[in-house]
């Protein structure tokens, strides 16, 4: 499979980038796929959930009334959680939610989705762009010409670039990552990807087998 790279109008230019025989995955990954998106939500909790037991509160610890002879249950202090205002029981703590998975398994998941979004006509490659002024308007244009101005899209570049990420980032349906910064729920939570020429150099390294 040849995809043409796009100039900054959408025109095509005489570059190619080939996708050989071999770069596409023999079987489908899906139960993968399912732990790769897992692994990175779980990624995202913060888990510094805390409540407080008894033992945490501040309060009196005097006994509320004597152990016999009331005709009530035993019940402690102030502090018992019974009460309203006492401490829980067993209630959440600090914790990490984090999940590992093999650095291969991610790999191949990035993989199969490039490849579903290639075999989807999803994928553009266009070259690279250097912004010396943060410009709106000159990314909404870019979408224009790649008719993708109404479609959620993601786009890829090979090095970071201030003016370009200033220009993009109060866009509601585009986001723009380093491929350093690439992940598989970027990669599916956007429709359509849009590579640049030198990020697909750096992709080849740990994708293109």
């Amino acid at each position: 499979m040849e995809l043409k790279i796009l100039d900054i109008k959408g025109n095509k230019t005489d570059k190619i980038i080939e996708f050989k025989k071999d770069f596409f995955l023999k079987k489908y990954y899906e139960h993968s796929l399912y732990l790769e998106i897992k692994r990175y939500l779980l990624a995202q909790r913060q888990g510094t959930h805390k409540s407080k037991e008894r033992g945490e509160l501040s309060g009196s610890t005097r006994k509320l009334h004597r152990q016999k002879g009331t005709g009530g249950s035993r019940k402690g202090n102030i502090k018992n959680p019974i009460f309203r205002g006492g401490g829980r029981v067993f209630g959440p703590k600090p914790k990490k939610y984090i999940t590992k998975l093999n650095k291969s398994t991610k790999n191949k998941v990035r993989k199969f989705i490039i490849e579903q979004k290639l075999i989807q006509n999803k994928i553009k490659i266009i070259e690279n762009i250097e912004l010396n002024i943060p410009k709106t308007k000159f990314i909404l244009s870019l979408l224009k010409y790649l008719n993708l101005n109404n479609q959620k899209s993601l786009m890829v570049v090979g090095k970071t670039n201030k003016n370009l990420y200033l220009s993009s980032r109060n866009l509601i349906n585009f986001k723009l990552l380093n491929v350093d910064e690439l992940d598989c729920f970027s990669l599916l939570n956007f429709p359509y990807i849009i590579f640049s020429e030198n990020s697909i150099k750096k992709i080849k390294k740990f994708l293109f087998l």
